[in-house]
């Protein structure tokens, strides 16, 4: 009986330019280093069976990725975090493995929201009446891949934090993802006019439908 298990995993700085396919790959060959039997897609080119949440957009980290892999026959959890724990490269941090009860949603079909810390690496003096000004607009337009959407009923949350502990400013902000239509951090810094390469994207949590 093949076993669905669930990987939490953090995406730390050593892997932040490392884009979703490669981290997919990369979690692939996590698993053969650890020994585990990954069940196979059936077909002339047969791939491991496994799914990750939600992409990190490119140049982020992430403390709370999570991916859902089924092995051929079940094995106790902690073998398998303890082999995936030894066998994980530099900037991937097993957190944690569980069972999936049989039937449950792919995961990606789950995901309802991603919440994300944001640090600034430049002063914005006017940063509140930026969030401000966002989050009393109706609509926020925005274009993605050439097809216009509104941003503003994305955005569930948004807040400043108090800064760092080098005193940079932070900004909190919880995402929907809904189908055809996922709020992006790097479209929320547009929208408050703040340069993507000024920040660095931490996303602290993914929320699923059944959590």
């Amino acid at each position: 009986m093949p076993l669905r298990i669930r990987l939490t995993y953090a995406k730390t700085d050593a892997m932040r330019y490392t884009g979703h396919l490669d981290v997919q790959r990369t979690l692939e060959r996590t698993f053969r280093r650890a020994g585990l039997p990954l069940l196979h897609s059936q077909g002339y080119h047969p791939r491991p069976k496994m799914h990750l949440a939600s992409a990190l957009p490119l140049g982020c980290t992430g403390e709370h990725e999570l991916a859902d892999f089924w092995l051929t026959e079940p094995l106790p959890l902690e073998t398998i975090e303890a082999a995936l724990r030894q066998a994980a490269p530099p900037g991937i941090r097993v957190l944690a493995v569980e069972a999936v009860p049989a039937g449950e949603p792919p995961l990606p079909n789950q995901v309802v929201a991603s919440e994300y810390r944001v640090t600034l690496l430049e002063t914005v003096p006017d940063l509140a009446v930026r969030v401000h000004r966002l989050l009393e607009a109706e609509h926020l337009p925005r274009e993605r891949r050439g097809k216009p959407y509104d941003l503003r009923p994305l955005i569930e949350a948004l807040e400043i934090l108090p800064p760092d502990d080098a005193g940079r400013p932070r900004l909190q902000m919880r995402l929907s993802a809904r189908e055809g239509a996922t709020g992006r951090p790097d479209e929320v810094l547009a929208a408050l006019d703040i340069p993507l390469g000024a920040a660095r994207i931490h996303r602290t949590r993914q929320f699923l439908r059944s959590a």
